[in-house]
């Protein structure tokens, strides 16, 4: 969005409707690790990699959709473990106060002043999106908001 780069081509996952052969794990363990790890601080594209990476008892996952017919972020949600801010904001609000703690460091670096503008925008994109569904209707952005949720 804020630069001149082009898209990644050709990034599709392979097109899958079963879970392979090699991987059957039932789905109610597959679940109980997906709260687990949710429990031990991990965001849900954490839990993805490690159920993919680690399995569960040893089993790899290689989709967890595919194989529970949920996505992360559902199975969260129906075991009331889910983040109180969305993945994707909580991404960009890190970066924001990283950068404005750059630049309270650095007052003359021009360049992350515009990256922290582009951040502070798409934040504020996203929050229009988000409000009254995953969050308040009364939320607005600020760093001092920022600072609290991280926290």
């Amino acid at each position: 969005m804020h630069t001149r780069r082009r898209g990644s081509s050709d990034s599709d996952k392979p097109a899958a409707t079963e879970p392979p052969e090699w991987s059957d794990v039932e789905e109610a363990a597959i679940e109980e690790r997906v709260v687990e790890l949710a429990e031990a601080g991990h965001s849900p594209s954490e839990i993805g990699v490690k159920l993919r990476d680690e399995g569960v008892g040893g089993t790899p996952v290689p989709d967890v959709s595919l194989a529970t017919g949920k996505k992360v972020t559902e199975i969260l949600e129906d075991n009331d473990a889910d983040p109180e801010i969305p993945e994707d904001l909580r991404n960009l609000m890190e970066r924001a106060v990283r950068l404005r703690e750059h630049m309270d460091e650095n007052p003359g670096d021009h360049q992350n002043k515009r990256a922290l503008q582009n951040a502070e925008s798409k934040i504020r994109r996203l929050v229009d999106y988000y409000r009254g569904d995953e969050l308040d209707e009364e939320f607005t952005y600020s760093y001092d908001v920022a600072v609290d949720l991280l926290e």
